[in-house]
């Protein structure tokens, strides 16, 4: 690497910035004497939080300024949550780095009641997830649900002012920013899907750019990104949309062999529609979990929320 500094896109919420500074830490140690910089940048998907993701056209609003900073040679390298990103990249780019897998779980958030299970008739549950929506709906349908956006802190405040009886968030964002007290239960596969690449952080690259590449390869985790491959295969299988509402999970065996939970759920009915598989190909497997879904209707209610 060369004397001048590497410089990583990132946005500006709390928690983007803490996986941003991560990176930065994980990057340093891994080659001493580099020099990174972080370029905060705000999104569409940051500014417009009266309405839902689904209505303003999805988690790839989180991307657009940062692969923006990235193709003008502003920035070196995008950190996200990998959850965020499309199943299908632009071609221009690439995920150089998959890191480590934190804690896949969703988290049950409540200052009064300690699950789902306890949660009075009626009560209001906040998420702005349709995957989340679908999968409580299945379990409590007599329960409101709520659209709730903003970052982490602001979703707690909500929940602190009584505006909701509980809210569901991702585990691994509430113990990254100092928040692990605050989850009163794990909402944990293989019974309750998390999103695809959930609690990974992955780092963006432009596609031909060999000296960034080979600095962050440092930090792929080989095990977690065949994992996550086999989510966003599943993902990429039935249309790629990130707020489409389907629940990922893969494990990775004693032996190697990859075993794959699908689900895809109606967050207005509760309806939900499972398939898992074993294999050894994470791109196979996610197309076979598909087919396995499609087979059960998958297709029509995709359309039907559509």
């Amino acid at each position: 690497m060369s004397a001048s500094p590497l410089r990583i896109a990132t946005r500006k919420s709390p928690l983007a910035l803490w996986q941003a500074e991560h990176v930065a830490r994980r990057l340093r140690e891994a080659h001493p004497g580099l020099a990174v910089e972080l370029l905060p940048l705000t999104t569409r998907g940051d500014e417009v939080l009266d309405r839902s993701l689904a209505a303003i056209g999805g988690k790839g609003l989180f991307l657009k300024e940062l692969e923006i900073a990235l193709a003008e040679g502003r920035a070196d390298l995008a950190v996200h949550s990998l959850k965020d990103v499309p199943a299908q990249l632009d071609p221009s780019f690439e995920l150089a780095a998959i890191l480590k897998r934190a804690d896949c779980a969703d988290a049950f958030v409540s200052n009064d009641f300690a699950s789902l299970d306890a949660l009075p008739q009626g009560a209001k549950v906040g998420t702005s997830s349709l995957r989340r929506a679908a999968q409580v709906r299945a379990r409590r349908p007599d329960l409101e649900i709520a659209d709730l956006r903003g970052n982490v802190g602001t979703r707690l405040a909500k929940l602190d002012r009584g505006d909701y009886a509980a809210i569901i968030l991702a585990v691994a964002g509430l113990e990254r920013l100092g928040f692990a007290a605050r989850v009163r239960g794990r909402l944990a596969p293989p019974d309750w899907l998390p999103a695809p690449g959930q609690a990974a952080i992955g780092v963006e690259t432009r596609a031909h750019d060999k000296r960034v590449i080979e600095c962050v390869r440092a930090l792929d985790d080989p095990t977690t990104r065949r994992a996550v491959d086999a989510e966003r295969a599943l993902n990429a299988a039935l249309g790629g949309d990130c707020t489409m509402p389907l629940g990922a999970w893969c494990e990775t065996q004693a032996d190697g062999t990859l075993h794959l939970y699908g689900l895809l759920g109606d967050a207005r009915n509760g309806r939900l529609l499972r398939a898992d598989a074993r294999g050894d190909d994470p791109l196979v497997l996610g197309s076979g979990v598909a087919r396995q879904l499609r087979g059960l209707g998958a297709d029509a209610l995709l359309r039907s929320h559509a």
